[in-house]
């Protein structure tokens, strides 16, 4: 498996090297889990325009229900990392921070998994086994391991939280405000052509983008009807996709992925 993993390592670094060699002005494609559904059309959009993203991975609630990390969405997690995409822990059960609490606690609340809905009181140790849930599902389903990044569900974190997960080496990747795209708005205040004229707008060189892999509660996707006029637009204003291998504050995370272990 390490022999195996050290091949995948090393064409994932030489394709990082030839996107630097071709990306000059770079945006950062991520995705967080979601209830799937649009998910095979995202990854035809990514494969048709020779896209490659960053997926952060929960094991959330599917409208199939089948959870997004479950058996059925195996296939589907093992072709995109055979594609090249990068990816990062989003917490196995979508568990939300909270609030902080004295001696190194934290207040959470999973949205996923048996405990959904319940508040629980983390210590450094059980957040960072959190983490490392969704690396090991990740490793069982596509055969390679994990970088140690993660993406806090919500986005919601705190210096001490951050501190936590740094103390088994996961760093956190936020998005950046033009890259918030709005598929997590509600679709009567926010229709689609209005975000994506926004997006098109608005997004800069080196921002990271945040989308999902399904919202229940939006009534019209924005992926992906938006997706692709996005990453066309984009291209045409001269900038390219790149995933977080290539990004400045995130690749060294990509040096050594067998640490995940």
């Amino acid at each position: 498996m390490r022999r195996a993993n050290s091949v995948l390592l090393a064409l994932g670094m030489a394709g990082a090297v030839a996107a630097r060699a071709t990306c000059e002005q770079p945006v950062y494609l991520t995705f967080d889990t979601g209830h799937m559904d649009i998910a095979p059309l995202v990854a035809d959009v990514l494969k048709r325009q020779q896209v490659h993203a960053t997926f952060f991975l929960a094991n959330e609630p599917t409208k199939d229900g089948s959870g997004s990390l479950g058996e059925k969405w195996t296939p589907w997690w093992r072709a995109r990392a055979a594609e090249g995409h990068a990816f990062g822990s989003h917490t196995y059960d979508h568990v939300y921070w909270r609030a902080d609490r004295p001696g190194g606690y934290f207040e959470m609340r999973p949205s996923a998994g048996p405990r959904a809905g319940q508040t629980l009181v983390f210590d450094a140790a059980a957040y960072c086994e959190e983490l490392r849930r969704s690396a090991e599902r990740f490793e069982a389903m596509t055969g390679q391991v994990m970088a140690k990044l993660f993406r806090a569900p919500g986005g919601k974190t705190s210096p001490a939280l951050l501190s936590a997960a740094r103390s088994c080496g996961y760093l956190h990747v936020p998005w950046t405000s033009a890259g918030f795209l709005g598929d997590e708005l509600p679709s009567e205040q926010w229709p689609n052509d209005r975000l994506l004229a926004r997006a098109l707008r608005g997004v800069r060189p080196g921002d990271i983008l945040l989308l999902h892999l399904g919202i229940w509660s939006r009534k019209d996707p924005w992926a992906p009807a938006n997706l692709e006029p996005l990453i066309v637009g984009l291209k045409a204003r001269g900038m390219c996709f790149a995933t977080l291998r290539e990004h400045p504050a995130y690749a060294a995370a990509f040096a050594d992925p067998t640490s995940n272990r």
